[in-house]
């Protein structure tokens, strides 16, 4: 999965930039004028209007004022079941503690491993099929860390093939990560900024996996032709230790693949045409968490106790997630709020932007959006942070001046996903670069015209999303 706060590798983890942005916005909340949108007009910059007074922001604060020292707690609580902080957290807990039990079961391995050994024999088939499965793997359950350990048990046989090390990094890290940037489901950032912007759970799924294939489809094309432009005479390699040798896949695998499909197609249907909403859907994951922690406990490869153990894991894995989530809920309540109709620093500040895109239309301001969002992925790497820090502001915006709620959240997936190859604030891109024996300069030469490439293909999905009116 592809949640975590970044803190490894030197970098800053997301909370003290956080923790620093709360500090900020409660020192200068009381020095900046608040403002409101009149409630008995449409929101528009000509309804905007200064309040009186600022909003007081007190150390510690008790009933209904506004106290530094109460950000967190208000973040975690604010909200309600189906809606940001507390729906959203509850959805990631229970997501993350599904998806450990299916990896735990080792069935997606052990299908990888199959896949691989399939098509080991035809270089280029085995390159399409791992991008093709890892861009799928990114966009519904957020994959990005699990491609480490993928890598370093493809690089042997890559190596035997003669492909360069780096198509292996393609089609298994970059996969992941155009796919959990063209996504129409994912967990860790997709439904998270819905969930924010408040909009249905996959709304719009559509037009996204139209979106996700075009972008996995350049990918597969790409790295085809890089491979077949560096790749060498199978004997000319340098023999590589043989992989361990996987466990054969047995019944117990195939189910557990064909209950994480049918589950996503429960979640496809029930969002579709029941209007399933976070509740519904954290319930079917677990569901899905547990049918696979059975099979795999009749199978005998895991206790129920194990399975218990898993099932913590994965949650206790996304706590800094739900924390960053909070704090951001946290820092908006400081600057008095997200209700356009009360007094809040935010109003005013929507106003100032609102106010410096008025004359631009709709197709170049959601392109502003975009890059902005580009930009702000190089200091935080983790969807799930960067949405909830970024989408409150951005939905707010959109709105302004014109830009759907919608239009937001593509813009805001296509520009924390795409970049997530080249920064080098990201902790799973050096890792599994470096794994492959590639420096991150060397990663650069090789990839940057990509790179531009999706970047661009990205702008021109942004573009017909304001053109076709997507809600």
């Amino acid at each position: 999965m592809n949640p975590s706060v970044p803190a490894q590798g030197g970098g800053v983890n997301t909370l003290v930039i956080l923790f620093a942005i709360v500090c900020v916005a409660a020192l200068v909340t009381p020095w900046l004028p608040a403002g409101y949108f009149a409630a008995d007009v449409p929101v528009s910059l000509s309804s905007f209007r200064f309040a009186e007074e600022s909003t007081p922001v007190r150390w510690f604060a008790s009933g209904d004022e506004v106290g530094f020292l109460n950000f967190l707690f208000h973040g975690l609580t604010s909200g309600s079941r189906t809606s940001a902080a507390v729906g959203v957290i509850a959805l990631l807990l229970i997501v993350g503690g599904a998806f450990s039990v299916v990896n735990g079961t080792g069935a997606i391995d052990r299908g990888l491993v199959r896949l691989m050994t399939l098509t080991g024999h035809r270089p280029m088939w085995l390159l399409a099929s791992l991008f093709v499965a890892f861009s799928l793997g990114g966009a519904v359950f957020g994959m990005g860390e699990e491609t480490i350990a993928f890598l370093a048990l493809l690089l042997p046989l890559t190596d035997r093939l003669g492909l360069p090390r780096a198509s292996a990094v393609m089609c298994t890290y970059m996969a992941s990560q155009i796919g959990f940037g063209s996504s129409w489901m994912n967990p860790f950032s997709v439904a998270v900024a819905q969930g924010i912007a408040e909009l249905p759970l996959l709304s719009a799924a559509p037009f996204r996996m139209a979106m996700w294939a075009t972008f996995t489809g350049v990918g597969v094309a790409f790295t085809l032709l890089y491979a077949r432009r560096h790749m060498c005479a199978p004997d000319a390699i340098e023999p590589a230790p043989d992989a361990p040798e996987p466990a054969p896949m047995n019944w117990a695998d195939r189910s557990i693949l064909a209950i994480v499909l049918g589950t996503v197609a429960w979640i496809v249907w029930g969002v579709t045409t029941q209007g399933y909403y976070l509740p519904e859907i954290a319930s079917q994951f677990f569901a899905m968490g547990l049918a696979c922690g059975l099979v795999a406990w009749l199978d005998g490869r895991l206790t129920a106790n194990r399975i218990a153990e898993l099932f913590t894991e994965g949650a206790r894995l996304l706590v800094p997630v739900a924390l960053v989530i909070a704090a951001a809920k946290g820092m908006l309540w400081l600057l008095g709020g997200t209700d356009p109709h009360a007094p809040s620093v935010l109003n005013s500040a929507l106003y100032g932007l609102g106010t410096l895109l008025d004359d631009w239309p709709p197709l170049l301001a959601a392109q502003g959006m975009y890059l902005m969002q580009a930009v702000f992925n190089f200091f935080v790497t983790s969807g799930s942070a960067q949405a909830a820090i970024t989408m409150p502001l951005m939905a707010g915006l959109g709105d302004l001046v014109g830009v759907s709620r919608q239009v937001a959240v593509v813009a805001f997936q296509l520009g924390d996903g795409l970049t997530n190859l080249v920064v080098p604030t990201s902790a799973v891109l050096l890792g599994a670069i470096g794994v492959a024996g590639i420096a991150w300069t060397q990663w650069i030469a090789l990839v940057w015209r990509f790179v531009l490439l999706l970047l661009a293909v990205g702008a021109g999905f942004v573009a017909l999303a304001v053109l076709v009116g997507l809600q």
